[in-house]
């Protein structure tokens, strides 16, 4: 941010990469136009003040190169803070790029790693902000004034449309990107979309406890952590000496689904029910949402593994007794499927 503030101003700023690369154009690019008294004014709470954007920012073109974030539609930056070995992010509308460039030919190129990482990362996107708390039932209410709404907002009617939309083209979709990332184009096209698509979904609604517990798992791995299809790194946190001042690496996709089985099992259980009561109308609005969660990635199980007696969706009364249950349990079948493990050490 100090180079981009140093060679100002611009016309336009261009972001060509992931995530972290439009992310941190986003930051440069807020930094740039309003230089802070402090580095962390921005940043959100509790690390930092999470002051408001005072204005425009310079045009931002924002060309993805992974099918994952969705950042070039979001009015957040997430970065690594190494000093506190924490993760946290800027979050304020005026971020979101003036222009989105997305081209499936520019993920052509990625290992299959990476490809299945990032997807992973769409299909949390959507089941999050689908199931998030929806926006007249936030507990914190209206904001004192619109300039301090905050950029997640609930899940709502328009978010909705983008979240389940990337859902159903991620579970068809992520599998055959990951198998023939290189030949099949109309998969590299879907994942595209569904990425851009889901990143209005949450970058509207926002996502919970997956991205949120993903923080601790990606700030706090260790030096010598690293995941095959990534370019490894040796440019280092300072502070990280016991790993000889290497910066190990959990893919951001990982650090989310690692823990979603069991968010989504306990977000599917209501406290009714662990306490023999009656449901709710807003735990019920809640399990119908993990319930149609559930029954697309049956769905998409069933069209993978084709029909058989021991490959079958579970009946929607069945589903219905225990949500949580049933999207943990198929979203499972899925990382089986793409070798995705279910713990990290």
């Amino acid at each position: 941010t100090n180079q981009t503030a140093k060679h100002g101003p611009y016309d336009a700023i261009v972001a060509l990469g992931g995530g972290s690369t439009i992310d941190t154009a986003k930051a440069a690019n807020l930094y740039s136009c309003y230089p802070p008294n402090n580095f962390y004014d921005y940043v959100n709470p509790p690390l930092g003040k999470g002051l408001p954007v005072p204005g425009p920012l310079t045009p931002l073109i924002a060309i993805p190169t992974t099918a994952g974030t969705g950042s070039e539609t979001t009015g957040v930056a997430i970065f690594d803070d190494t000093p506190t070995k924490s993760k946290t992010g800027i979050a304020h509308r005026r971020l979101k790029a003036t222009l989105g460039i997305v081209d499936p030919d520019n993920i052509r190129s990625l290992t299959p790693s990476v490809a299945k990482y990032s997807g992973i990362d769409v299909l949390c996107h959507a089941m999050e902000s689908y199931t998030a708390i929806p926006y007249n039932r936030r507990p914190s209410g209206k904001p004192p004034s619109p300039i301090l709404r905050p950029a997640y907002q609930g899940s709502n009617p328009i978010s909705d449309v983008w979240s389940i939309h990337a859902l159903k083209e991620c579970t068809e979709y992520l599998p055959r990107v990951v198998e023939n990332l290189h030949s099949d184009e109309e998969a590299r096209s879907k994942m595209c979309l569904a990425a851009s698509s889901a990143g209005m979904g949450f970058g509207n609604a926002g996502v919970h406890l997956c991205h949120g517990m993903s923080y601790a798992v990606a700030s706090q791995v260790k030096g010598d952590f690293w995941v095959d299809g990534y370019q490894r790194m040796d440019c280092g946190r300072d502070n990280e000496k016991d790993s000889g001042g290497k910066h190990g690496l959990v893919p951001h996709g990982l650090s989310v689904v690692i823990n979603a089985p069991a968010v989504f099992r306990f977000t599917g259980t209501p406290m009714s029910v662990m306490n023999d009561a009656a449901m709710s109308p807003a735990e019920e609005y809640s399990m119908d949402r993990h319930v149609e969660c559930a029954t697309i990635l049956a769905n998409a199980r069933m069209k993978r593994r084709g029909s058989t007696a021991a490959n079958r969706v579970i009946s929607e009364k069945a589903m219905r007794e225990k949500p949580g249950e049933a999207l943990s349990n198929e979203l499972l079948e899925l990382m089986n499927d793409l070798n995705i493990p279910i713990g990290i050490r």
